[in-house]
């Protein structure tokens, strides 16, 4: 519907021509804002709803105060899968995960496998490459999430949030036990919910729109044919090379399957291909753009510092096994 909604403003009311480079970034543009915009404030309200009766703080409590031998990080790696959001997608249910006080490592498990790994993103890798090659993609996203989401844990950066989240956290948790001392009843706590979630949607909104602004005009501006003369099997750097220009891209996974079989088809070997996938969905501008206002810039850049090395191992894995 949103698509419907996009395709109508954008080449019927404004009248740009799907088939050129503007038109297909202004849609773009138009659709993902709709859509991030409409998913932020129902995340920011259904967290809030749950906070409101199930303080996030006990479940922080638990994971924080029981030894679960790592499977918090699987777990969150897991639910990362099954969620059918991108990069930016995924980020207001980070917001919601940060905002509960959830530990940050268990949270970097959900938004590092999140983008990498969804059904549909599944079922296009298995019609295109077979079965041996969807499997060692599916395992290696969600084992990326896990290890990341592990090792970004034991860094303790919650002191590297932005003080815009903190004090999110900070409010959330002194409602949360009001209302549990005096019984609030929910329809005089959905006002305040939805006002807070509105202020969520406020504070993130210039981010959105400029992250938004800068995938739309690679999705819409930068040709596929660029990319394959870096990426060339003779090239021993050829994967961390893929991996860095990568990164100014913006793609779902199931939007960058095509491409990647492109390259496979020009000789590209797998790995490269693979690692140059991950880093265009797990790692981006736009992304980056987003995550500025819940991080720190040192955040961010030790974020996509280790998330960045593990793509590159694993693409040089995939070249050597596939």
């Amino acid at each position: 519907m949103i698509q419907d909604f996009a395709d109508w403003l954008v080449y019927a009311i404004m009248g740009l021509d799907a088939q050129s480079h503007l038109g297909a970034a202004v849609n773009f543009f138009f659709y993902d804002t709709i859509k991030i915009l409409i998913l932020l404030f129902a995340i920011s309200v259904l967290m809030g709803i749950i906070n409101a009766y199930f303080p996030i703080d006990r479940l922080r409590n638990y994971l924080t105060t029981h030894k679960l031998f790592g499977l918090q990080y699987f777990f969150a790696a897991l639910f990362g899968a099954i969620t059918p959001f991108c990069s930016c997608s995924s980020i207001p249910l980070f917001i919601g995960f940060v905002k509960g006080g959830i530990p940050l490592g268990v949270t970097f498990a959900f938004l590092i496998t999140s983008p990498l790994v969804n059904e549909v993103a599944v079922a296009m890798f298995m019609g295109t490459f077979g079965l041996r090659i969807t499997l060692v993609y599916v395992v290696s996203g969600i084992l990326l999430g896990v290890i990341g989401g592990f090792v970004l844990g034991r860094f303790k950066l919650e002191a590297y949030l932005s003080d815009w989240v903190k004090q999110i956290q900070q409010n959330a948790n002194a409602e949360a036990g009001e209302w549990e001392s005096e019984r609030t009843p929910f329809m005089k706590r959905l006002p305040v919910i939805m006002k807070d979630a509105w202020g969520i949607v406020r504070g993130v909104l210039l981010y959105i729109l400029i992250g938004i602004a800068i995938g739309a005009f690679m999705h819409g501006f930068v040709p596929e044919g660029f990319f394959e003369q870096y990426m060339s099997k003779d090239n021993w750097f050829a994967v961390p090379l893929s991996v860095l220009l990568a990164v100014p891209m913006y793609a779902n996974a199931a939007g960058i399957v095509p491409v990647i079989d492109v390259f496979v088809s020009k000789g590209i070997p797998i790995g490269t291909a693979l690692a140059f996938m991950m880093a265009v969905v797990g790692l981006s501008l736009p992304e980056a753009t987003l995550l500025k206002k819940v991080m720190t810039w040192r955040l961010i850049g030790i974020f996509f510092g280790v998330i960045t090395l593990f793509i590159i191992i694993s693409g040089y894995l995939f070249n050597a096994i596939l």
